[in-house]
């Protein structure tokens, strides 16, 4: 279908500067429902309810949004493109193992230009990529399974909407309610058992990407909160308008970014809906990446800071729960490396993890690549976590009302609280967190190495290959801090010399870079540093920091000049090999402003 319905462009754009949703007539989609009769909704149920119901799920990750190369086409088979990244083809005996295995719903992830040639302005799905996905869907719905599907990373097409050219943000739209038409058209049928989600974590600041999109990254912060807003209302809409069980079919909202802070913020708005009662909200929960993330490297998790920290960030969401939408925490996991080496405090996190999702009514979803779950085998692969879900499971906790097992959890994450140790550190300043202390934020290019990244120093977040050299701040002065790694550190994915607690008792100081130093030679800087806070406590000086995509009105720099200032410093060719990395800093009062005690 070579769409020829297209939006007026002047339409168009006044509609994503007003906020107001497209309306779902301006696009058609010719494909129909393989279900005939539509299925049972319902209509008594809440998105609170629902999400309860749900129970513990998991992912197909790495599956059905793997991206096709720059080789393949949009009309390869299927199975091609669900085994691009080292996953098996999906089978119904799988979804009847995650079922055994303790999990109650499933999200599959889905890239859908896989099978959709929308860089030559044709939004058409293939058909037999919507079959490929409904074939799976089935196979969960056959085990008994709850199944949530989405629109991944999906090649970046995202970044479109952050485009210079007014035009491409047009059609980045046209594209998403093509997408959405299509695929609500199909399951239109399907029962509540079937929940859309409409995106990722690229419903945010990722908007600017700019992996496909070259020109990409012209909005605001502002203009991201509000494009997303945007986009989050056209799904809604779009998917009421196309009728059947879609009327009142529950729908999942990407928060911002999907982190927790970013959606809790008030520039995000929660869509309308038609019906009430049947939005739910999806936010990822990673923290700290060092534990969490890719391949990650810190060698414990589990001090009563951390647990401190995990409790009152899930917290934040109950806000949306007493507001009547139901909390997905579409992705999470815990520390596993490329081996699929489970760390020895896995476990306790996921404990208390799932404790706070059962106390507040949410659905966890556990990031599942065939690292935890064996597919082929059907099982779990360690004993330990095996037990620890199928005690979460919705059958296992079915007897039990909520308000039992609200108390039930509570007392878990008491009890977890009080048994947490303030720190596995050596490090003289581990657990005083009213110090003055310098330190380097690191995470190597393939995350194996890391160090304290946040603006909370916790020199219990470390690899074990990691030995910091921080300093305590007593004052003006010149200062020294170094990372010393006892394997080779390989590039860089993020740096940032920080001084925590700068803000609160130095504001207004500065820090002024002497000499970053790599392997016992000085580095060049490719751009003048600035000096900043995100949280208003940590005062930081990025050294490398692709994130940051515009400089913050507050930064401050020695002279007060302000050109050439960026966060990104260095060169990360020079940081290929790391043995020893070190920064020396002024830190004091920016020039004429006198000296603070």
């Amino acid at each position: 279908m070579k769409l020829t319905e297209k939006i007026n462009i002047v339409f168009c754009l006044s509609l994503l500067a007003s906020g107001t949703a497209f309306p779902h007539s301006a696009v058609s989609g010719t494909d129909s429902t393989t279900v005939q009769t539509p299925q049972t909704m319902r209509t008594e149920l809440t998105a609170v309810e629902l999400t309860r119901r749900m129970g513990n799920g998991v992912n197909l990750g790495n599956t059905m949004e793997a991206y096709r190369t720059d080789k393949m086409g949009t009309e390869e088979a299927s199975e091609k493109y669900e085994q691009l990244w080292g996953q098996p083809v999906t089978t119904a005996a799988q979804m009847k193992a995650y079922k055994k295995n303790g999990f109650d719903s499933i999200r599959i992830p889905v890239a859908w230009t896989n099978a959709m040639a929308y860089e030559k302005g044709d939004y058409t799905i293939n058909r037999a990529y919507l079959d490929r996905v409904e074939t799976i869907v089935n196979y969960a719905l056959d085990a008994g399974l709850y199944v949530v599907f989405n629109d991944h990373w999906d090649g970046g097409w995202w970044g479109m909407f952050g485009s210079a050219n007014p035009q491409t943000q047009k059609d980045a739209m046209e594209l998403y309610v093509a997408m959405w038409t299509q695929i609500s058209n199909r399951f239109k049928n399907y029962s509540d058992y079937v929940i859309f989600e409409g995106g990722n974590e690229e419903i945010g600041s990722r908007l600017n990407d700019v992996n496909v999109c070259k020109d990409s990254g012209t909005l605001t912060e502002d203009e991201c909160y509000k494009t997303a807003n945007l986009i989050n209302q056209t799904f809604v809409d779009t998917v009421r308008g196309t009728g059947g069980n879609n009327s009142l079919r529950f729908l999942l909202i990407p928060g911002y970014n999907t982190d927790i802070d970013k959606t809790c913020d008030a520039r995000f708005v929660m869509p309308k809906d038609r019906v009430t009662g049947r939005l739910l909200i999806s936010v990822h929960y990673y923290t700290p990446w060092a534990f969490c993330g890719d391949n990650a490297s810190a060698e414990h998790w589990g001090t009563a800071r951390e647990y401190r920290e995990q409790n009152d960030a899930l917290s934040k969401m109950d806000r949306f729960v007493k507001q009547g939408y139901g909390v997905v925490i579409g992705e999470y996991q815990a520390s596993i490396d490329k081996n699929n080496k489970i760390n020895h405090d896995s476990p306790a996190y996921f404990d208390n993890f799932l404790s706070n999702c059962d106390m507040y009514g949410y659905c966890p979803m556990l990031w599942e690549c065939s690292t935890w779950f064996d597919r082929k085998a059907g099982k779990l692969r360690d004993k330990n976590i095996a037990e620890l879900f199928n005690s979460r499971s919705r059958q296992k906790e079915a007897n039990l009302s909520q308000d039992e097992l609200a108390a039930d959890a509570r007392k878990n994450i008491a009890v977890n609280l009080k048994k947490a140790p303030d720190s596995f550190s050596a490090n003289q300043f581990a657990g005083k967190q009213d110090k003055v202390v310098a330190w380097i934020m690191y995470s190597s290019g393939d995350y194996a190495n890391t160090y304290s990244v946040g603006d909370a120093y916790n020199p219990d977040s470390k690899s074990k290959n990691v030995t910091p050299a921080d300093v305590e701040i007593t004052g003006e002065g010149t200062y020294t801090v170094s990372l010393a790694f006892s394997k080779d550190s390989f590039s860089t994915s993020f740096c940032a010399l920080a001084v925590a607690n700068g803000e609160r008792l130095f504001p207004g100081w500065i820090i002024d870079i002497k000499e970053i130093s790599v392997n016992g030679r000085p580095t060049t800087l490719t751009a003048e540093p600035y000096t900043a806070s995100d949280d208003g406590k940590c005062t930081r000086v990025n050294l490398y920091n692709e994130w940051v995509t515009s400089v913050p009105a507050s930064a401050r720099t020695a002279g007060g000049n302000k050109t050439d200032i960026k966060a990104v410093i260095i060169n990360r060719d020079d940081w290929r090999k790391i043995t020893n990395l070190s920064v020396t800093f002024y830190y004091g009062p920016q020039k004429g402003t006198g000296s603070q005690s």
